[in-house]
C-alpha cells in the first residue's frame, strides 16, 4: 500500500516537469548508441557469453586482454557530431556485468582491466563536442553471483538490489550533469517492485533533477523505447527507436559488416522517426580497442552532410502532420509549425510535378 501511494505521488511530480525536461530531446531527434564491452574481444554478438554458454571463469579472463587505445570515445563523439547526432548513450554495463567505470561495487571493471575510467573518458568526449550525455545500464547481470538467485532467494535479492542501486548511484554522482538514464532488460523481476525501481528512480532524480529516464525498469517514466522498428510504441508519448547499424549485432561483429546500413537506409529510418514525432538512436559497436568500424564511418558522415543541408526538417519542434491524405506509396509528411515536409522514399520519374 505504501509503494502504491508513493507511486501515485511520484508520477504527477515527474509529469509536471516532463515537457520542459524533454524539450531538448525532442528537438535533438538523432542520437548515437554505443555498445562496447568485453564481448567485443570475441566479436560474435554482445550476448555471446550466454548464447555460447561460456563459463564465467573463462569469460573473466577477457579482462586481461581488454586494452583500449587512448581515448577512443573522442573518435565516437567526433563521428556522432559529424553525423548530425545531438546526444550519445553508452553501455556503462551490459548484461555481462563488466563495468566501464571505476566502480566500488565490483572489481570486474575497466580500472581493473586497463587502469582507466572509460565512462569518464566518454563523458569528457561528449562535452568536448557539445553532445548530451546518456548512460545505458543493464539491470540483468550474468556476472554477479546473485544475478539469477535473486529471483527466489530474499537475501540474494537484497544483496543484488544493493549492488544495482549502488551502481546507479555511482553513475549519477561521479560524472557531473547526466542527461539520460537508459535502463535495459529488467530480468528476472516482472514488476517494478522487484527492482524497487520507484526508490531507485527517486534517488536518480534527487541527484539529477533534469534527467530523462526510459521505460525499461518496469516504470513508464519519460519515454518509450521500441526496438528493431521505427514506430511509436504508443500515441501521445515520447518515443525513441533504437536500431543497430548492421541489423545482426549490437556489439562488435566484423562478419556482419556486409549488412551495414547505407546512408539512404539511415535517412529512411530518420524520416520515419520525424513523421512519427519520435527519435532515432542508432547503434555502433566499436572494436576491442575502441575503434569505430570502418563500415560505419562513411555512411554516417554522408548522413551528416545531408543534415547540414536539410536539418530544418529534422531538428526542432517537429510534429506529426495531421493531413487528410496521410502517407503515400512514395513517402509521408512531418510538420514544423505551418510548414509540411514530405519524406520521399522513392520517386517514379525524373521531375517533381
Amino acid at each position: 500500500m505504501m509503494e502504491l501511494r508513493a507511486k501515485r505521488e511520484y508520477e504527477p511530480e515527474v509529469a509536471a516537469t516532463r515537457e520542459s525536461r524533454m524539450r531538448w530531446w525532442h528537438e535533438a531527434r538523432f542520437g548515437m548508441f554505443v555498445h562496447w564491452g568485453l564481448y567485443a574481444l570475441i566479436g560474435r554478438n554482445e550476448w555471446v557469453h550466454a548464447m555460447e554458454a561460456i563459463p564465467m571463469t573463462e569469460y573473466e579472463k577477457l579482462i586481461k586482454r581488454f586494452k583500449p587505445k587512448p581515448r577512443p570515445a573522442r573518435e565516437w563523439a567526433r563521428l556522432a557530431k559529424a553525423a548530425g547526432m545531438k546526444y550519445m548513450v553508452l553501455t556503462t554495463k551490459h548484461h555481462e556485468g563488466f563495468c566501464l567505470w571505476n566502480s566500488r561495487q565490483t572489481d570486474f571493471n575497466a580500472v581493473t582491466a586497463c587502469g582507466r575510467d572509460l565512462v569518464q573518458e566518454y563523458v569528457d568526449a561528449c562535452r568536448e563536442q557539445g553532445l548530451k550525455i546518456g548512460f545505458y545500464y543493464s539491470l540483468m547481470d550474468w556476472h554477479h553471483p546473485d544475478g539469477a538467485r535473486c529471483a527466489f532467494d530474499p537475501a540474494a535479492r537484497r544483496r543484488f538490489l544493493d549492488f544495482t542501486h549502488g551502481c546507479v548511484r555511482e553513475l549519477m554522482t561521479n560524472y557531473g550533469k547526466i542527461d539520460i538514464l537508459w535502463y535495459d532488460v529488467a530480468q528476472p523481476f516482472q514488476h517494478h517492485e522487484g527492482w524497487e525501481s520507484l526508490a531507485m528512480n527517486q534517488m536518480v532524480r534527487a541527484l539529477q533533477p533534469r534527467i530523462l529516464i526510459n521505460d525499461r525498469a518496469r516504470l513508464n517514466e519519460d519515454f518509450s523505447t521500441p526496438e528493431g522498428e521505427v514506430k511509436a510504441a504508443e500515441a501521445d508519448r515520447g518515443w525513441e527507436a533504437c536500431m543497430t547499424f548492421n541489423d545482426v549485432s549490437w556489439g562488435y561483429m566484423p562478419s556482419a559488416a556486409p549488412d551495414a546500413h547505407s546512408p539512404r537506409a539511415i535517412l529512411k529510418m530518420l524520416g520515419a522517426a520525424c513523421r512519427g514525432a519520435g527519435n532515432l538512436l542508432l547503434n555502433i559497436g566499436p572494436a576491442p580497442d575502441g575503434s569505430v568500424p570502418e563500415d560505419a564511418v562513411a555512411p554516417l558522415t554522408t548522413v551528416g552532410k545531408w543534415l547540414r543541408r536539410n536539418g530544418e526538417a529534422v531538428y526542432g519542434k517537429i510534429e506529426r502532420a495531421d493531413v487528410s491524405w496521410g502517407s503515400t506509396a512514395c513517402g509521408g509528411f512531418s510538420r514544423k509549425g505551418r510548414t509540411l515536409y514530405f519524406w520521399c522514399r522513392c520517386w517514379p520519374g525524373k521531375e517533381v510535378g
